[in-house]
């Protein structure tokens, strides 16, 4: 299975490489919770998600943003970096965002099996704000490469963080 392997220039699958964007606070080898970092190391794709009322499968291993869907990003919540339902008590994260960013995540296995809290949750890929504009951790990307990438990769896809 080809890597994916995020270079100074960009996320690289194979022979092409995709502009993206990082964490503002650069790559961690120590990550933590709230420092908007991008972790290193060799992580794996494990999920893919959609808003299925903006666009359609992107691949068949897809599965839809229900209406309800979040993420735990409560290092005291035992559902710490995983999906939840609304309504969730623990802090978390919306994703179905009324911004496109969240239109279609690329799920990473960072820290997870298990979680060890405070060592940061949910770093996906996904649709970039703007060209240049740094994350909170994860690894985003311009629609159309998003797109692109997620019909090309399949579940376990290495993703690979040099630090």
């Amino acid at each position: 299975m080809t890597p994916l392997v995020l270079t100074r220039q960009g996320l690289r699958l194979g022979a092409r490489l995709y502009p993206c964007a990082i964490g503002r606070g650069g790559r961690a080898t120590d990550k933590r919770e709230g420092d908007r970092a991008t972790p290193v190391g060799t992580h794996r794709i494990i999920g893919m998600l959609y808003r299925p009322d903006r666009l359609p499968r992107p691949a068949p291993w897809a599965a839809p943003i229900g209406l309800r869907a979040l993420w735990s990003d409560d290092p005291q919540d035992a559902s710490y970096n995983a999906p939840v339902l609304a309504p969730h008590a623990a802090s978390h994260e919306r994703l179905r965002r009324a911004d496109p960013l969240y239109d279609l995540i690329l799920i990473t296995d960072w820290n997870m099996f298990p979680a060890r809290p405070g060592r940061g949750s949910a770093i996906f890929l996904h649709q970039w704000r703007r060209r240049g504009f740094p994350t909170e951790g994860c690894i985003a990307l311009s629609r159309p490469d998003l797109l692109d990438l997620a019909r090309r990769i399949a579940p376990g896809t290495p993703l690979r963080v040099p630090a």
